[in-house]
């Protein structure tokens, strides 16, 4: 699916493998806008390096500031994304994965992800099918 708007909105895995350049992420390699990162997205790559789960060179403190330069840019987590994320109906409890929903949802920015259960509830939700990009 082509991506036409100015500012899209990436998952955590969308955000590693398109910055380590995996073949995984070429479906957003041709956008030139702007991709926002929740603080929530950063969170869970400390926490994943931290498990030794991602291995990230030389350190996870310098991936992330090395990663977080325009034109990927930082989104705050905000009272209303907060909100909203404790209530999306029927969505699976993983708590990032409700603040990054919540995150399209609040800001309007599609996520890019490749994570079947948010795909597949967005695309079951009439008001949020757009924001669903499949990587």
């Amino acid at each position: 699916m082509p991506i036409r708007n100015t500012c899209v909105l990436l998952d955590t895995h969308a955000w590693v493998w398109a910055m380590e350049g995996d073949s995984r992420a070429s479906g957003i390699q041709d956008f030139t806008g702007t991709c926002a990162v929740s603080v929530m997205s950063v969170w869970e790559v400390g926490m994943l390096e931290s498990k030794g789960r991602l291995e990230l060179d030389p350190s996870v403190d310098f991936w992330v500031e090395k990663n977080l330069k325009p034109p990927v840019v930082l989104q705050a987590l905000t009272p209303e994304i907060s909100i909203l994320s404790t209530r999306l109906q029927e969505f699976h409890g993983d708590p990032v994965d409700r603040i990054l929903v919540a995150t399209a949802c609040v800001t309007g920015h599609p996520l890019v992800t490749a994570d079947r259960k948010i795909l597949s509830w967005l695309k079951s939700r009439e008001e949020w099918r757009h924001l669903a990009v499949e990587l």
